[in-house]
C-alpha cells in the first residue's frame, strides 16, 4: 500500500502507484520483519497485521536518532544466539516432503540439493535479512515501498495463494500415511480416495480456525519434532543399519554416479519442488536484530542452518534411495514405503503404522496451524482497500471468515486434480509445481525490491546488510526466473498428462490464481477501506528517526558501545554541535 494521501476513507481518491510520502527524511536503523512462508507450525509474524495503531493523541515510541549513513544502530541488547537462530531456521524449513522425488535419483540427488541451497535458499536468507533489518510488515511492504502499492498486494497475494495450493500437497502426505495406519498402502493410488481425505481434513481444519481454536497452535512446534525432526532421524539410523549389516543397495553408492544423467530438461525438472523445500529462510530474518552482532552473526547462522537443512534433506534421502527400488518409488508414499521396507526387513512390521501415525498428526498440527496465519496478512492490506468488503468479513471471534471459505474452494477444487489425473504422483507433482511458480514470482518481487530499495533509499539504516547484494540478489532472480520456467515442464517418467496439457494446467491455475490481484486494484472502491492505514511513513521503519536529534547522548541510557562518534571537526560534539 502506498501512503494513502487522504484522510477517510469516503469521498476520497487513490494515489498513483508511485504516490507516497517519504518514510525517511534521515537515516534510521531498523529490526527485522518477515513473513513466515515456512511450514514450520508456527503462525506467520512479521506480516502487515503486526504494525500497531498509534493511540490517538499518542506521541511516537521513542527511537535512536540517526548520526548518519555509517551510524551504528541503536539495538536493544542481544536476546538469542547464532546458534538457537540457527535451529529454529531449521525448524521452520526442514521438511520431508520432498525426499521421495528426489531418492529417485540416488547419489545425484546430493547435488540437486546442493543446487538451489547456493542459488535460492543463502541468497534468499541474506537478502531478506536486510529487507527485515530495514523495514516492517513483511513482502507487502518491501515490494510496495520499492514498486508501488499495486506490487506490493500482488506480493501479498501470491504468498498467500501459495499456501493456498501447497495444502493440498500436506493433505495428500497424511492421507497416504492413513492409509499405511490402516494397513491399506495401495489406497494412495486411489485418486478418489486422497481427494476425499483432502476435502475432509481440510474443511475440519477450517473450522476448528473459525471457531477460533488455538489448540494445534500451543503444539504447533512439536509438529516439526513429531512429524520431520523425528522420522528424519530414524531413516538415517535405518539407512545406516541396512549398510553396515551389508544387505544390498539398491542404488549405486559411488562417485562416478553423483553426477544426475542428462535427457533434457525433463531429467532434472524436480528440482523445482526442492526450491519450494527451501523456502521460508526468510521466516527468521525477523530475529537478526537479537543477535548481538547481525553483520558478523547473521552470516553464521545461514550457515550453520543451510548445513543442518542439508543434512536433513540429503541424509534421507540418500536411506530412501538404498532400501526401496527406484520402480516402487512414489513421490506421494515414498517416505511410508520406505519405512515398511525398514520395519518388514527388521521383523517390525507393527513400526510402520505407528511411524506413519506420527508424519500424519505432524502433518495435521502443521496444516491447522498454518490455516489462519497467512490469510491474515491478506486481510490486513485488504482492509485498507484493496479487496471488497465481502471478503474482508470476520466472524464473532474474529478470524477472516472470508477468506478462508474462499481457500476452502480453492482447495476443494485442486483437491480434485487427483480424480481428474488418473495418476496420483503427477497430480501431487502438478501442485507443487504450481505452487513454486507462484512462489517464485513472489520471490523474484523480493529480489528486485531489494535491489531498487538499495538504490532508491539508501539513507534507510539496516542492522544487516548484505555484502555484494547486486550478485547475491541477482543470482538468487535469475535462479527464480529459471526454476520458473522449468515449472511449466512435465518430469520424465510421469504419466497422466502429456507434456503440452501438464504446461497447460500448470499455467491455467498460475493465471488464474495470480491474476485476481489485479483486477481487484483495478476495480477497487474508496468504500472498501474499512480501517485506516497505519503502515506508513515512520511507522514502517523498525527504529524510525527520533525528533530529537541528540537523544542517543542526551543520558546515561545511552550505552557508549552502542553509539559511534562521528567528530568531523577539532572542538565539536560528535553529533556537530558546538562543544
Amino acid at each position: 500500500m502506498s501512503v494513502k494521501t487522504t484522510g477517510s476513507a469516503a469521498g476520497t481518491s487513490f494515489p498513483d502507484d508511485g504516490a507516497r510520502a517519504s518514510t525517511a527524511n534521515a537515516p534510521a536503523s531498523s529490526g527485522t520483519s518477515a513473513f513466515r512462508g515456512a511450514r514450520s507450525g508456527h503462525p506467520p509474524a512479521g506480516t502487515l497485521g503486526d504494525l500497531p495503531a498509534p493511540a490517538p493523541g499518542a506521541a511516537a515510541p521513542a527511537a535512536p536518532a540517526a548520526v548518519g549513513p555509517s551510524q551504528d544502530a541503536v539495538r536493544p541488547p542481544a536476546s538469542m544466539s547464532v546458534f538457537n537462530l540457527a535451529m529454529l531456521t531449521v525448524v521452520a524449513v526442514a521438511s520431508l516432503r520432498s525426499l521421495p522425488a528426489m531418492a529417485g535419483y540416488g547419489l545425484p540427488s546430493v547435488v540437486l540439493y546442493i543446487i538451489p541451497a547456493v542459488l535460492f535458499m543463502v541468497p534468499t536468507a541474506l537478502v531478506a535479512a536486510e529487507l527485515a533489518t530495514g523495514w516492517k510488515g513483511g513482502v507487502f511492504i518491501w515490494v510496495r515501498e520499492a514498486f508501488g502499492e499495486r506490487w506490493g498486494f500482488v506480493a501479498i497475494w501470491l504468498q498467500w495463494v501459495q499456501n493456498v495450493v501447497w495444502y493440498p500437497t500436506q493433505i495428500a502426505f497424511i492421507a497416504v500415511s492413513l492409509s499405511y495406519v490402516l494397513g491399506r498402502g495401495t489406497l494412495a493410488n486411489n485418486g478418489v480416495y486422497v481427494a476425499g481425505v483432502i476435502i475432509v481434513l481440510y474443511w475440519v481444519s477450517t473450522l476448528i480456525t473459525l471457531a477460533g481454536g488455538n489448540l494445534f497452535a500451543k503444539v504447533g512446534s512439536w509438529s516439526g519434532i513429531i512429524g520431520t525432526l523425528f522420522p528424519a532421524a530414524l531413516l538415517i539410523i535405518f539407512g545406516a543399519a541396512w549398510l553396515i549389516s551389508g544387505t544390498p543397495s539398491q542404488t549405486e553408492l559411488t562417485t562416478s554416479a553423483i553426477l544426475p544423467p542428462w535427457t533434457g530438461l525433463a531429467s532434472i525438472v524436480l528440482i523445482v519442488s526442492n526450491v519450494l523445500a527451501y523456502a521460508g529462510m526468510e521466516v527468521n530474518a525477523v530475529h537478526a536484530n537479537d543477535l548481538a552482532d547481525p553483520g558478523r552473526g547473521y552470516p553464521r547462522t545461514v550457515l550453520i542452518s543451510a548445513v543442518v537443512i542439508l543434512a536433513i534433506f540429503i541424509l534421507p534421502t540418500l536411506a530412501i534411495a538404498v532400501a526401496v527400488p527406484k520402480a516402487s518409488l512414489g513421490v506421494v508414499d515414498g517416505i511410508n514405503l520406505a519405512f515398511k521396507t525398514f520395519f518388514d526387513h527388521w521383523h517390525l512390521a507393527w513400526g510402520t503404522p505407528v511411524i506413519s501415525l506420527l508424519i500424519a498428526l505432524g502433518a495435521f498440527a502443521s496444516v491447522v496451524t498454518w490455516i489462519a496465519g497467512p490469510s491474515k496478512g491478506l486481510l490486513a492490506a485488504a482492509r485498507t482497500g484493496l479487496l471488497p468488503p465481502a471478503l474482508q468479513r470476520r466472524n464473532g471471534a474474529g478470524v477472516q471468515r472470508s477468506i478462508l471459505l474462499l481457500q476452502g474452494v480453492i482447495v476443494t477444487i485442486l483437491a480434485l486434480l487427483f480424480v481428474v489425473i488418473p495418476n496420483g504422483n503427477t497430480a501431487f507433482v502438478t501442485l507443487i509445481d504450481m505452487a513454486a511458480a507462484l512462489y517464485l514470482i513472489m520471490y523474484m518481487m523480493l529480489f528486485a525490491a531489494a535491489l531498487r530499495l538499495r538504490a532508491t533509499r539508501p539513507q534507510v539504516q539496516r542492522t544487516y546488510r548484505t555484502p555484494a547484494m547486486g550478485l547475491v540478489a541477482g543470482v538468487g532472480f535469475v535462479a527464480c526466473a529459471v526454476a520458473f520456467v522449468l515449472s511449466f515442464v512435465r518430469p520424465s517418467g510421469f504419466t497422466g498428462l502429456s507434456t503440452v496439457g501438464y504446461a497447460l494446467v500448470v499455467g491455467l491455475v498460475i493465471v488464474g490464481l495470480g491474476v485476481p490481484p489485479l483486477i481487484f486494484y483495478a476495480l477497487r472502491r474508496p468504500s472498501w477501506q474499512l480501517e485506516p492505514d497505519h503502515a506508513t511513513g515512520d511507522a514502517i521503519l523498525v527504529n524510525p528517526p527520533h525528533p530529537r536529534a541528540d537523544w542517543a547522548a542526551s543520558g546515561p541510557h545511552t550505552p557508549r558501545h552502542e553509539v559511534r562518534a562521528v567528530s568531523r571537526h577539532p572542538g565539536t560534539h560528535p553529533l556537530g554541535r558546538a562543544s
